[in-house]
């Protein structure tokens, strides 16, 4: 029979100096996103624990909510080491969920499950008052849209596991103001109501503009480049701006796909990753659109 604890992936305290700062660089987003998810999680952190809950009404949860490969779990992870260095200690602990491993066919056990991890569990691990971060990713698998469940989803069980998460996150909130959770979400249409009304902020992360396109096809040449120079030389050029403006519709994570790919379609640049050309990138990058169904909103780069 699965353990909660079997649910938890990570479980560790990490600092404001810490290399997790890199996953927060590494993901290009408007800048405006990051600061709200920092300052949110900032001011649940300093101000719940001094003022009662009936007072802010602060649930100490965030729903970041996109499609997939905007980098939402990413930010989640780097979030702590942004956030250490305002609170006490100039640390914060990070425990992150997995959700899927929750939901049984078993009638009532997702319930007791939630229950215990969510209710019991975790707030064990952060019973030493430090500042904690939890990441609940893809939490539509355990938080259901109650009034969307099909009959064939055994919707007594669903509505019986969203309520058991409804209820741990009111009983964080007035209990242990030192938790703040961070869910991730691709489908809010599948998320219940009542967890969204919960969200001290929801915030979009959409898929990345033509500048932030850029910026990651460019990254990720110059991260190349260190090993292969040449890709310096391609990364630095006006033809990247070209190629983000083709790239339209693909999301972050494919679009640093889109570089091993394009190194991928011929076997000299397999082997000479620095020989990769402005061509090779732009058919890559016009595949990949492709694939997505999205129509391309320039040709200049193929």
């Amino acid at each position: 029979m699965l353990r909660v604890r079997e649910c938890v992936l990570s479980n560790e305290v990490i600092t404001a100096d810490s290399v997790e700062t890199a996953l927060w660089d590494a993901i290009v987003v408007p800048e405006g996103i990051k600061e709200r998810l920092r300052n949110q999680t900032v001011l649940s952190l300093l101000v719940r624990p001094d003022l009662p809950f009936a007072m802010t009404a602060l649930h100490g949860l965030c729903t970041l909510y996109g499609p997939p490969g905007t980098g939402k779990t990413t930010l989640a992870r780097g979030l702590p080491a942004q956030v250490a260095r305002y609170v006490g200690g100039g640390a914060v602990r990070r425990i992150e969920i997995n959700p899927h491993g929750l939901m049984s066919a078993e009638h009532g056990q997702s319930q007791q499950r939630v229950s215990e991890l969510l209710g019991e569990y975790v707030p064990g691990l952060a019973s030493d008052g430090v500042p904690t971060v939890v990441i609940l990713d893809e939490v539509e698998s355990m938080a259901v849209a109650r009034s969307a469940a099909s009959l064939a989803a055994n919707p007594a069980d669903v509505h019986r596991a969203t309520d058991a998460v409804l209820t741990a996150l009111d009983l964080n909130a007035a209990e242990h103001p030192h938790l703040f959770f961070v869910a991730t979400s691709n489908f809010t249409t599948a998320l219940d109501e009542a967890f969204l009304s919960r969200s001290d902020a929801a915030i979009l992360v959409p898929l990345p503009e033509p500048e932030a396109l850029r910026k990651i096809l460019a990254s990720t040449l110059l991260m190349l480049a260190d090993k292969y120079p040449a890709l310096g030389e391609l990364a630095r050029s006006s033809v990247v701006e070209r190629i983000a403006e083709a790239a339209h519709g693909l999301d972050g994570r494919r679009t640093r796909k889109v570089v091993f790919e394009a190194l991928a379609q011929r076997l000299d640049t397999v082997l000479d990753p620095g020989s990769l050309t402005e061509d090779d990138l732009a058919t890559a990058v016009h595949n990949a659109v492709a694939e997505t169904g999205q129509p391309e909103v320039s040709r200049a780069a193929r």
